[in-house]
Formats: structure tokens, C-alpha cells, sequence
């Protein structure tokens, strides 16, 4: 079972910035690949959410890319910018209080993060 787009529409960001921040450079399929085999399979992200949330991320300066030629393909890398690496971390904070209260609300009694 997979979460719904919905939930992943509202974490992408975060997660993308998660991904980078602990493992440096990454192409789009490896940051897919990453997310579905950390999770379990339970967070597969699609190109159509992945492409536009990274091309804004790097329009607003969190983050760098970097392109490879291997063979005939053009291999496009993303990373964190410093303006990123802070983001991250801002952004992982911001999520983590959130999923707190959220287990406030909800009456979660063996809610823990």
C-alpha cells in the first residue's frame, strides 16, 4: 500500500530536501528510487510530482545542478545549495512539529516520531 498523492503533493518538498541532505547529489530517478526503497515501497513519487517540484526548488536557489554526458545521455544531478541546506533543515523541523500536533488532534495515545 502507498500513501496517496495527496499526502506525498504535501511532504514532496521536504522529502526531496531530506534526500539531498544525506546523500549529496542525486538524479531524478535516484531520488524516486531512494524514497521507494527507504519507505518500504509506500512513497512512490511520479515524474509529473518530482520534475516540477525540483525545477521550483532550483528556480528558488535551494538547489544546484550539475550535468554529466555518459555515452550519449545527459544525466542532470541535483544538490543543495547553502540557501538549501538550511532550508532543509528548516523544512524537516516544520514537518516533524506538524506530524506532533497532528498526533495531538487525532488522539494518536501511540503517536511517536
Amino acid at each position: 500500500m502507498s500513501f496517496s498523492t495527496e499526502l506525498i503533493k504535501g511532504t514532496l518538498r521536504t522529502i526531496i530536501l531530506k534526500l539531498l541532505s544525506d546523500h549529496g547529489k542525486l538524479y531524478g530517478y535516484e531520488l524516486t528510487q531512494k524514497a521507494k526503497e527507504m519507505t518500504g515501497g509506500k512513497i512512490q513519487i511520479t515524474e509529473g510530482a518530482l520534475y516540477p517540484t525540483l525545477h521550483a526548488l532550483e528556480r528558488e536557489g535551494l538547489l544546484v545542478t550539475e550535468v554529466e554526458y555518459i555515452g550519449k545521455r545527459v544525466r542532470k544531478y541535483y544538490y543543495l545549495s547553502e540557501s538549501g541546506s538550511a532550508a532543509s533543515s528548516q523544512k524537516i523541523s516544520e514537518l516533524q512539529d506538524f506530524i506532533n500536533t497532528i498526533g495531538l488532534l487525532l488522539d494518536l495515545k501511540t503517536f511517536t516520531v
